[in-house]
């Protein structure tokens, strides 16, 4: 789960990080309101969406006049961004976030992230802020610093000086960028972070250490205990059809095909998804419908697949282990009756019970074409796919 800049600030805050003063604004009033509650001269329009690049999208905009941080309001305000982490359709920016300028002499990048591989958390940092680290690590990866932290032990002191050393900070704000160093990790173990990004931290010219802009990702897993974390959720800036399957306990990822795919466990989506391309088809979107599943429940994970107005065909792979296949087919059954549904239904049903999931299947009189493997099951649904959109002319 991610959050908003702003939100991401407050957190640091209240974890010794310094951060500029700033103020939320839903409308142009607001904007205005905010900026001459902070005062000065100079103040930044930031769009809050969840992605990074917003500036390269017109996101940011930095404004000398109240009646410029007006006008840059108006203009972001219900705007579509779109940057490379949004794709074609971009996000559409609700709030903005008014923040005091700041007079950079330096930008830095810093950030923590859980290093799976490594069963550790990782603190990464860079003297060369304010870019993309993708692109960074590209151009220049002897200028990134890694250093691993042990979960056990927690962040060092040493560790944090190492990090400063690194950033090529002056010695006058050693502790100071020490206690922000311990800040984000602090921030980051207490709340379940999974990735937290300073980008860029900044040397002001007057020599304080700034977080100007700031990103925290969080384990959607443990939302469960952080419940302070859950209520900072956005749903507006999420997949609606991620959000929905969400809300009833399901995994969906939309995609950009036109072949719906209802499975079982992760690594079987991979795989099913795979062998759809290979057959020349295109996946819409994957849905998993977990262990146990009712019929139910499957017929709440139909409805959430057809969703998607892309869906041209929709295939069921099901390798039961915990889930039986019986439960399946009548889910199955249940759904398309229920739904009244018009599109082809491609269904392949593998493992406890399986023979009764199919007795089911045929049992029900309705058009559902069964197939035995993964690979038939690809190549049926293409075919079903190719045939409705010959027939929508499409």
């Amino acid at each position: 789960m991610d959050i908003h800049e702003y939100q991401a600030k407050e957190l640091l805050s209240s974890h010794g990080v310094k951060i500029a003063e700033g103020g939320l604004a839903y409308s142009p009033e607001d904007a205005v309101q905010r900026a001459r509650e902070i005062g000065g001269h100079l103040w930044v329009v930031k769009a809050q969406i969840h992605s990074g690049a917003r500036g390269k999208a017109g996101g940011i905009k930095i404004c000398k006049t109240l009646d410029e941080v007006a006008t840059a309001a108006e203009n972001l305000l219900g705007k579509r961004l779109v940057t490379h982490q949004t794709g074609s359709s971009g996000k559409v920016c609700s709030r903005l976030y008014i923040e005091a300028g700041t007079e950079i002499a330096r930008e830095l990048y810093f950030s923590l992230l859980v290093d799976r591989s490594a069963e550790r958390i990782v603190m990464v940092g860079s003297s060369e802020g304010g870019m993309e680290i993708e692109e960074l690590a590209e151009k220049n990866p002897e200028a990134i610093t890694k250093i691993h932290i042990e979960p056990a032990v927690g962040l060092q002191d040493f560790q944090a000086r190492q990090m400063a050393f690194a950033l090529g900070l002056d010695a006058e704000i050693l502790s100071h960028a020490v206690k922000t160093i311990r800040g984000c990790y602090r921030a980051l173990r207490a709340y379940d972070g999974s990735m937290l990004e300073i980008n860029p931290l900044v040397v002001t010219k007057s020599n304080e250490l700034i977080a100007l802009d700031a990103k925290i990702s969080f384990d959607d897993n443990a939302l469960f205990r952080q419940q302070k974390i859950s209520e900072l959720r956005d749903k507006s800036q999420e997949d609606p059809r991620e959000m929905a399957a969400a809300d009833r306990g399901l995994s969906y990822v939309g995609l950009d095909g036109d072949i719906g795919c209802m499975i079982n466990g992760a690594g079987l989506a991979m795989a099913t998804m795979d062998m759809i391309k290979l057959a020349g088809g295109e996946p819409a979107n994957f849905l998993d419908v977990g262990g146990g599943a009712s019929p139910e429940r499957v017929e709440k994970a139909f409805r959430l697949v057809l969703a998607d107005q892309n869906v041209k065909a929709m295939l069921v792979n099901i390798f039961a282990g915990i889930n039986r296949c019986d439960w399946i087919a009548e889910g199955v059954v249940q759904a398309v009756k229920k739904i009244d549904m018009k599109l082809p239904l491609i269904v392949r049903l593998s493992g406890t019970n399986v023979e009764e999931g199919r007795r089911i299947i045929a049992d029900s009189g309705l058009p559902i074409i069964t197939a035995e493997t993964l690979a038939e099951a690809a190549e049926k649904a293409v075919q079903a796919r190719n045939q409705a959109v010959s027939r929508g002319g499409c």
